[in-house]
């Protein structure tokens, strides 16, 4: 299984080739029948981490990731809806250690994903509402931008025009991390030097910046793709679809907040 960019989907249960693959060369006809004729073999497979007798399938992926989607979204236009804005800080932190828990232990969790749903679409709602006030009608902009290069690295994975290889998994990991180190250290200048190093600005610099890191987040959307297929390849149990849903999900959080700050830098006078 490959590495993926999110750490969402890192450290997952290696699985190898399953009886879920969708790839129908590889080995000589009759390869895996022949070792399902030995004695305990069924025993053996069945017992595997993560395998269960209900392998997980495109659909379920597809409905969890719908599931968790609409979660934000509806979390989001009430807290903007009702102008909730001091839930913003506590979704944030909410949202910050239920990420962190599910990437660095990852755990198909149905609850856990939908309460990083329900705080990121919270937080997403306060921001996107102050936003708004500020520049009218940049939310829907940044949703449809959103939802346009959700459509169309879909549509590039689906039809291989970009491969995920392990060079480009490596490519993007290092761009992820670059993203970073370039966000901490402008942080950290801001407080020496009014401004930072300007990635975040709204000059030139910082609109550059940003075009980098919604490429970076597309391409991240290519190897949470690859990586959910992976898992289906593999076998793995139906529940971790929830996995899957939660991964996409970050990184399209991620997407739109940088979407949502780029166009704010073309709205500013």
């Amino acid at each position: 299984m490959r590495t993926s960019s999110n750490p969402a989907f890192r450290n997952l249960p290696h699985q190898g080739s399953g009886y879920a693959t969708f790839n129908t060369g590889g080995q000589p006809a009759g390869y895996q029948a022949g070792y399902q004729e030995q004695p305990g073999y069924q025993q053996q497979y069945d017992s595997r981490p993560g395998i269960s007798e209900r392998p997980m399938t495109v659909d379920d992926v597809v409905m969890k990731t719908a599931t968790s989607f609409g979660i934000t979204l509806v979390a989001g236009f009430l807290t903007a809806f009702f102008q909730a804005y001091y839930l913003a800080l506590p979704a944030v932190l909410i949202g910050l250690g239920v990420g962190l828990f599910l990437s660095f232990r990852p755990r198909p969790s149905a609850p856990l994903t939908l309460t990083y749903a329900l705080s990121q679409g919270v937080a997403l709602g306060a921001i996107s509402a102050l936003v708004n006030l500020r520049f009218p009608g940049i939310v829907v902009q940044a949703l449809i931008g959103t939802a346009g290069v959700f459509a169309g690295m879909l549509v590039v994975y689906k039809t291989g025009a970009i491969r995920v290889t392990p060079k480009l998994t490596r490519w993007v990991i290092g761009a992820l991390v670059g993203v970073l180190v370039l966000v901490l250290a402008n942080l950290v200048a801001s407080f020496i030097v009014p401004g930072g190093l300007g990635l975040r600005s709204g000059g030139a610099i910082a609109i550059i910046f940003s075009i980098i890191v919604i490429g970076v987040a597309a391409f991240a959307l290519l190897l949470d793709f690859d990586q959910a297929d992976e898992m289906i390849r593999s076998g793995m149990d139906a529940k971790w679809a929830w996995y899957a849903a939660f991964g996409l999900t970050a990184t399209v959080v991620m997407l739109y907040l940088e979407i949502l700050r780029l166009l704010s830098y073309f709205r500013q006078d």
